[in-house]
């Protein structure tokens, strides 16, 4: 079953959306089908009762990917050479998203991590894929 990449990446987004194991994606192998769930309750889809099966893949959260903090790290020494030692400090503390994106809007960076991030978290996934 041939799956279009645009229907992982979409599900990728939806996984990671919130924090890991708060949204789950699956992908029926066999059928090319995608299920949603939530914690929350507000499942888009009913999940299969044998979705623990092989023939159900889930796909996985920005963090599986190694695309938090790391990649953060990644951008900083590229394009922020001289705040890396803040940004590093900036995530020893809660809020620190939050915070280097206040950080990045200030530089006026912020278009450039948003470009930046969804072109390593699309490479990332295909990786994932292969």
């Amino acid at each position: 079953m041939v799956v279009e990449f645009k229907n992982i990446l979409e599900a990728f987004e939806f996984v990671s959306f919130g924090s890991r194991y708060e949204y789950q994606a699956f992908l029926d192998k066999s059928t090319g089908k995608m299920y949603y769930h939530s914690e929350f309750g507000d499942d888009m889809d009913e999940l299969p009762a044998d979705i623990d099966d092989e023939r159900f893949i889930e796909i996985p959260h920005k963090n599986e990917l190694d695309l938090g903090k790391k990649l953060i790290l990644k951008f900083a020494y590229l394009y922020l050479p001289t705040e890396v030692v803040r940004i590093q400090a900036m995530f020893d503390r809660k809020g620190a998203y939050s915070k280097y994106k206040a950080l990045l809007e200030q530089k006026g960076m912020l278009e450039r991590w948003y470009e930046f991030e969804s072109k390593e978290q699309e490479k990332a996934l295909r990786e994932w894929c292969g």
